[in-house]
């Protein structure tokens, strides 16, 4: 059977990388979005590439977006990314709860509207709080957010088993917690990332938070994203995403070892994040066993290589560096 995939929140770091890795498979991809930025798409395949990629500018949180784009492109798998982060939600709880709750609730409607059988659907390490800090959570952890982003993903992950339980759509909610890698240049996680930016283009940069945290990088976390769509136990399950698990401090150094001329630029700071510093990521590996997962170390060369690739060819938006980002 031919696949067509619908990506919501297509223009955002883990949507551009699906859009990417679908791309690549030969599959067709149709990228829903409410914005019109797609600089992360075209920095993923590239300017030409980018034109053979198919869009539909909609809004999740509207009653009919969501079905009639599943309805005109035929899609058969759904991978929903579509929310506004931390910063966004705390800047704006009733435009957060819109887009972050109620736009989930559109897509799981559309879904079962339109007889689609699963769905795969970001949630977040912030469901967890700093009780669970002391410890390295799995998915029966205690939900305890510290942030609104985190009480809407624990929302989230509650409806999908009711429409589970009362409509029969699987589904995979997944939780990563540290995504790095190119696209990575917004919310409150995106500091590394843009370290390694900065380190590629001689720039001073501070991470503005230390201590441990779960690593992930980018194109494994779509990755991991595709492959739940695709396929998985036949009711709602929650997985966390481990990649790997280093001190802020120890990326930092990667980052020096594989760029030298930023020794000394780049420092970390701060209170640690209200959030775990490792997940037990077993339960996901168990299910999804094909799904590779990079270490930091390669994660950092490569994205490092990517992010001077883009610099030597004046295509590295640097906005996201800018005093005040």
């Amino acid at each position: 059977m031919n696949k067509t995939w619908l990506i919501t929140g297509a223009f955002g770091c883990i949507g551009a990388w699906a859009v990417r890795l679908i791309h690549e498979r030969g599959d067709r991809v149709v990228g829903f979005d409410f914005g019109e930025n797609d600089r992360r798409v075209t920095d993923l395949v590239g300017p030409e590439a980018v034109r053979d990629i198919e869009w539909i500018r909609g809004d999740v949180t509207s009653p009919s977006d969501i079905r009639e784009a599943l309805e005109s492109t035929g899609a058969n798998h759904v991978v929903h990314l579509a929310g506004l982060q931390v910063p966004f939600c705390a800047a704006d709880p009733i435009r957060g709860a819109e887009v972050n709750v109620v736009g989930t609730l559109r897509v799981f409607e559309a879904v079962r509207d339109v007889g689609l059988p699963r769905v795969a659907y970001a949630s977040s390490a912030a469901v967890f709080g700093p009780q669970s800090s002391e410890i390295v959570p799995d998915e029966l952890a205690l939900c305890d957010p510290t942030t609104l982003y985190g009480a809407y993903k624990v929302a989230n992950e509650s409806c999908a088993s009711v429409f589970a339980k009362d409509y029969g759509i699987a589904s995979a909610g997944l939780r990563p917690l540290t995504v790095f890698g190119v696209g990575r240049d917004q919310g409150l996680t995106s500091g590394p990332s843009r370290a390694i930016k900065a380190a590629v283009v001689g720039q001073e940069f501070h991470v503005p938070f230390q201590g441990s945290t779960d690593f992930l990088l980018a194109r494994d976390c779509a990755a991991a994203f595709l492959a739940a769509a695709e396929d998985g136990p036949p009711e709602a399950r929650i997985y966390n995403l481990h990649g790997e698990s280093a001190e802020v401090r120890t990326m930092l150094d990667l980052i020096e070892a594989e760029i030298p001329e930023s020794q000394g630029m780049l420092t970390c700071g701060g209170e640690s994040l209200p959030l775990p510093g490792e997940l037990d990521g077993r339960a996901f590996r168990a299910d999804f066993p094909d799904v590779e997962f990079t270490s930091l170390s390669s994660g950092v060369a490569e994205t490092a290589r990517a992010f001077k690739s883009l610099h030597r060819e004046s295509r590295l938006s640097l906005h996201d560096l800018e005093e005040g980002a």
